[in-house]
Parts: structure tokens; C-alpha cells; sequence
């Protein structure tokens, strides 16, 4: 997703499959909220204390308050979804979890729709956005991908995952699509502001006499999947641990099937506001901390997301 400043990604590599998503695919059940929602706090709370070895790093005014405001999709399973108690979950309220333990403070989830996340760190609703983000150029620089315009300050990214992006289709019924070319003539169901919806507009504007792809864009991704599940659009597409997440649970796996490969792998960034500079470091120590005493690996292997997991915090390691 190259187009807009509130995207997901853009990279033109391919990862290899992040696998075994299923491994936890049938242990939660979805819903999604909207920007009403009350703050949802990640499980694991964590309180300012001794246990919390960098909580110093962090600015005074977040020590006081003792929690850390995430902007967050609520609706992005496995990422990030609500369970069928109301409970957030998801790999990032889990990771959200274990960085608080770091720093001596709660990470608190407040919903949003995604494309509206940097808007609510600029306007200082956030302390951060975490939301299955690709970290971009145009994101850090604050560039409408589309137009080219500078359309904010920008922000500053600690990669923390990386993910590519999928397509798939109704089971049984792939309609012969296997590449992103093969959409052109066909209907096509996407989150709007994600890099699945820039991608379909870009493809559709290559796709000549074959016709253009009729692109449906939702709120959320969990729409866009109610639409192809009702035979109302022939493809969807997500980041591929979505997607893969969605072809295990929905209809007990008999709904939808991924086909072709993954595209456009690039880092997952948690953002902050250009200008906060002690936030932004001491969310990467934390992250670095939790790399290497393994609770990272651990909540990754959970979510069954290995082969997306990284060795290192990054800031701006996104292109």
C-alpha cells in the first residue's frame, strides 16, 4: 500500500508464507468496534515500579499519567481484534502487554479507524498508533503517497514485524486469480487506506481492454470479508497474517482460500509523532528488551507469526 499517508506498506519483495497462523486461529472469535468504543486495556497491566527497569527513559508526563494512549483498528484479527468477551487481543495488545512490563505503564488500545491514526497522534488524541502500520517514507515524511503533497509533519516508526500482502477468494471459486493482474475485470473488496487498496487501484490502472478492477473499500477489513463471503465481490485482499488468520476461522475454514503468493513485504512500525523523540526510544529499548529475553518470541510463536518476527528494533527502517 504506496498511495496514502494512513497505508499499511509498500516494498516489491516477497516474504516466504508467515506459516502456521492457524495455530492459534481457533482460539479466539472476532468482532469489531468503532471510534465510541471505551479505552481497552492491554492484558498483562503493567504499574510504574522497581520491576520495571526503563521506566525512567520515558517522559515525565507519560511516568505521571502511567499509561501510554494506542490508537489502534480494533478489527484486524490477529493483529489486533476483540475477543467474543470484548476483550482486546491480538498480537499487538499482547506485545503492547509486555513493553508496558518494560516501562512501568499500562498501554491502553483505543479504537479507531485506521486511516484516521496519524491524524489522532498529530492532534495529540495518541501517545502512539499500533495497528498493523507499514512503516513507509511517505508515512515518515508526512507525503499523500497518491499525490505527492505534503499533507503533515510526518512520523517516526519502531519496526517490530514484518508482512506482506494476500488475496483471496471464496473456497472453491478462485475465478482463475492468481496474480494481482488477473483482478482486472473483476470486483474487488479491500480496507480502505491500506496497501491492498492502494495496490488494487494502482493494478487497475494498468489493466486496459481487460477492464478496470471495481474496487469496494470498507472501514475495516472484517466488511471487506463480510462482502466476499456474500458473493458480493470476487477477491479480497489483506496483510497475509490476516488474511491466512481469516481462511483458518471464517465458516470453520470453509470460506475462503488464499491464492497466489505474498507481495510487498515491508515492517510493521509503531508510531509517534515527529517531535517525541524520548517516547520513540523508549518504546525501541523496551522492544529491544523484550527481544531478547524472549517474550517476544514467545508472543510470536503464539499468534503462530514466526517467519515475520525480527531480531532487532529499528527506527525508520521502513522504504
Amino acid at each position: 500500500m504506496t498511495a496514502s499517508t494512513t497505508r499499511r506498506t509498500t516494498a516489491k519483495t516477497r516474504i516466504a508464507a508467515v506459516g502456521a497462523i492457524a495455530v492459534a486461529g481457533t482460539m479466539l472469535l472476532t468482532a469489531c468496534g468503532d471510534q465510541t468504543d471505551k479505552p481497552s486495556k492491554a492484558s498483562s497491566s503493567a504499574k510504574a515500579s522497581d520491576s520495571a527497569p526503563l521506566a525512567d527513559l520515558l517522559p515525565q508526563a507519560i511516568k505521571d499519567k502511567g499509561v501510554i494512549r494506542v490508537g489502534s483498528d480494533i478489527a484486524y484479527p490477529p493483529v489486533e481484534f476483540k475477543d467474543d468477551s470484548g476483550k482486546v487481543v491480538g498480537i499487538d495488545p499482547d506485545l503492547g502487554a509486555a513493553l508496558g512490563k518494560q516501562l512501568g505503564v499500562t498501554f491502553e488500545f483505543q479504537n479507531g479507524t485506521f486511516d484516521t491514526l496519524i491524524t489522532g497522534l498529530r492532534s495529540k488524541r495518541y501517545d502512539l498508533a499500533m495497528s498493523a502500520m507499514t512503516d513507509t517514507k511517505d508515512r515518515q515524511e508526512g507525503i499523500d503517497s497518491e499525490t505527492q503533497k505534503k499533507v503533515g509533519e510526518g512520523v517516526d516508526f519502531i519496526d517490530y514485524f514484518t508482512a506482506g500482502v494476500s488475496i483471496y477468494t471464496k473456497k472453491g471459486d478462485d475465478q482463475g486469480i492468481k496474480t494481482w493482474s488477473d483482478l482486472c475485470g473483476k470486483k474487488m473488496a479491500v480496507q480502505r487506506g491500506t496497501v491492498s487498496h492502494d495496490l488494487a487501484k494502482a493494478e487497475s490502472e494498468k489493466c486496459g481492454s481487460k477492464g478496470k478492477i471495481e474496487i469496494e473499500q470498507f472501514d475495516n477489513d472484517l466488511e471487506a470479508q463480510t462482502r466476499l463471503r456474500a458473493g458480493g465481490a470476487d477477491a479480497g485482499s489483506s496483510d497475509f497474517p490476516v488474511a491466512a488468520y481469516a481462511v483458518k476461522t471464517s465458516g470453520g475454514g470453509k470460506d475462503f482460500q488464499i491464492v497466489g503468493e505474498q507481495v510487498e513485504a515491508a515492517p510493521y512500525g509503531i508510531a509517534v509523532a515527529k517531535g517525541n523523540p524520548e517516547l520513540r526510544d523508549a518504546v525501541k529499548a523496551a522492544l529491544d528488551a523484550i527481544i531478547e529475553n524472549g517474550e517476544y518470541a514467545k508472543i510470536i510463536a503464539k499468534w503462530g507469526v514466526k517467519d515475520g518476527a525480527v531480531t532487532e528494533a529499528k527506527i525508520n527502517g521502513g522504504s
